[in-house]
């Protein structure tokens, strides 16, 4: 009376056929062309990425640019420490940088550097901001030595999530740094030219 029932269901299975009905592939074929869009917009999409990479790589190469020429006339430079990353981010010693361990990194660590380097470029030194100038570069220079101890630490110890972060943090905070002086160099010019006009009245 016990049968197997793996042999029962391939009975059943020889004896039954299943067909589809008529039509159906090309019914199929026909609601996938409707929910897939077409291969246009994706091609005009890849276009519009390969400007945005131009462009980002335009911005990046005036940001050097910038900063080379700034710094050879020394307008810029008002501590004999360095400030800012120079050879692609290694600091001048050999091993990995932020930039190689990922595309996506390599994009962050540009970023940063380039709007360092351009706040950098914008910045007037004049008798009036000298000392302000020289506090935010002293810090400035303690950020870029970090930035290297750490750029080292990556390099003995492999890549981790901490030193990462921190690689980054560091880049973020000479930013906000550079744009904090930035902001105190236009109160101080603007409280200038109040106590000027002032005067002239």
């Amino acid at each position: 009376m016990a049968r197997d029932l793996r042999k029962l269901f391939a009975e059943e299975r020889e004896e039954k056929t299943y067909a589809m009905k008529k039509g159906h592939e090309a019914r199929f074929l026909s609601k996938l062309d409707e929910k897939i869009p077409s291969e246009e917009p994706t091609k005009e999409k890849e276009g519009y990425s390969v400007w945005w990479q131009i462009a980002a790589s335009v911005v990046v190469a005036l940001g050097i640019t910038f900063y080379y020429f700034s710094s050879k006339e020394g307008d810029i430079k008002t501590t004999d420490s360095q400030v800012v990353e120079t050879n692609n981010g290694k600091g001048g010693y050999e091993g990995i940088s932020l930039g190689d361990l990922s595309p996506d990194l390599k994009k962050v660590e540009n970023y940063y550097l380039t709007n360092i380097n351009l706040e950098l470029s914008d910045l007037e030194i004049d008798a009036n901001n000298k000392e302000v100038m020289d506090s935010y570069m002293e810090r400035l220079a303690e950020l870029d030595r970090e930035y290297h101890r750490l750029n080292k630490e990556l390099n003995e110890m492999g890549p981790n999530d901490q030193t990462i972060g921190a690689l980054v943090k560091n880049l973020q905070l000479r930013l906000q740094l550079l744009q904090k002086l930035k902001s105190k160099l236009n109160q101080l010019k603007s409280s200038k030219n109040e106590q000027e006009s002032s005067n002239i009245i």
